[in-house]
């Protein structure tokens, strides 16, 4: 599938966040948002977070089939489409158990990511301002 940077950066940026939410206590109980504690990271915690996510998903949202996408809406994968990329991308190295727990892990990224991609803009639709 063809994403856009912009589309990417979304997608990796919310798997991200929805990792942080996983793994801080607090965001878990409703005491604070995840935005805050991702604004509380420093920039090199960010991106290591970043790119510990992104060599596991952008390798799986670029093996994604193309589909057409209306202007306004998001791509929608099913499950068996999302698994079988996860499983093409895993390599055979690893035992039967754990390529059960590593597709399933990965692919709730995936879903976490595609979940908040951005709705797809009609680029005949943009307008740009006379002073560009």
């Amino acid at each position: 599938m063809r994403f856009t940077e912009h589309e990417l950066t979304v997608a990796l940026t919310g798997a991200a966040k929805t990792m942080v939410a996983a793994g801080n206590k607090d965001v878990r109980k409703g005491r604070t948002s995840v935005d805050t504690v991702w604004d509380e990271m420093d920039r090199y915690q960010r991106y290591q977070m970043l790119e510990a996510i992104g060599s596991q998903v952008l390798p799986v949202l670029v093996a994604l089939p193309d589909v057409e996408v209306q202007a306004g809406t998001r791509p929608e994968f099913s499950t068996e489409q999302v698994l079988a990329c996860v499983e093409e991308q895993v390599g055979d190295d690893v035992g039967r158990m754990k390529r059960k727990v590593v597709v399933a892990s990965r692919a709730a990224l995936v879903r976490a990511a595609l979940d908040h991609l951005p709705p797809r803009q009609d680029p005949d639709a943009l307008i740009v301002p006379d002073h560009l």
